[in-house]
């Protein structure tokens, strides 16, 4: 929660809360990025490893499958909420809808996007991975990265935030700060097969 809160403050929102820090701690204001939620998981789970001599990989290849489906159903309450909805999108694509204090016009169902695609079809590729002798370390980094270019390619059918639109060309924040986790889910995968210690994935 520390993570997902301080990742809007800094990543959607910085210059409003240095003006006004106190605000940083009234979560009724403002919202949870999910990068920094994730940040802040991993952060803690190294540091619960490390005191408890763990293997980090082996609790992170178990963690990823019981957080995408945390993510399935975490998104689904999103469009429950008619919050985070998508872009607006003709009146004759089968699944556009009308969401509350959105307006008029018919838009995107990004969260159900987001539920179905970084949720549970993730949720079925890793439980499917994690069937394989796969070496610890490879369930998280393709959780990363595919997390990653879902995200990326959802995001064009997502509204993006009013105060920021796009950041950077024609992405938005949340593409851009996609584009790292792809990147470092890769080079996990690639480590912990370059790794000749790494243990084989063994998850029942």
């Amino acid at each position: 929660m520390l993570g997902g809160r301080l990742g809007y403050v800094l990543f959607y929102n910085f210059n409003y809360y240095f003006s006004n820090p106190i605000e940083i701690i009234m979560i009724n204001k403002g919202g949870m990025s999910f990068h920094g939620g994730l940040i802040g998981t991993i952060i803690a789970t190294y540091l619960f490893t490390k005191r408890r001599k763990i293997p980090f990989f082996q609790l992170a290849d178990m963690g990823v499958l019981a957080g995408s489906l945390g993510l399935g159903f975490g998104r689904i309450g999103n469009f429950i909420n008619a919050e985070l909805y998508g872009r607006v999108t003709s009146p004759d694509f089968p699944l556009a809808m009308v969401f509350p204090n959105a307006g008029p016009e018919p838009r995107h169902p990004s969260q159900l996007y987001e539920s179905f695609f970084e949720g549970f079809l993730m949720f079925v590729i890793l439980y499917f991975l994690s069937r394989k002798n796969l070496k610890e370390g490879t369930l998280f980094g393709t959780f990363i990265m595919l997390y990653g270019l879902f995200r990326f390619f959802i995001e064009y059918t997502r509204q993006p935030d009013a105060h920021l639109n796009f950041v950077f060309m024609n992405f938005s924040m949340g593409q851009v700060l996609c584009f790292p986790m792809i990147l470092i889910g890769l080079f996990i995968i690639i480590f912990v097969y370059k790794k000749n210690n790494s243990s084989l994935v063994n998850i029942k």
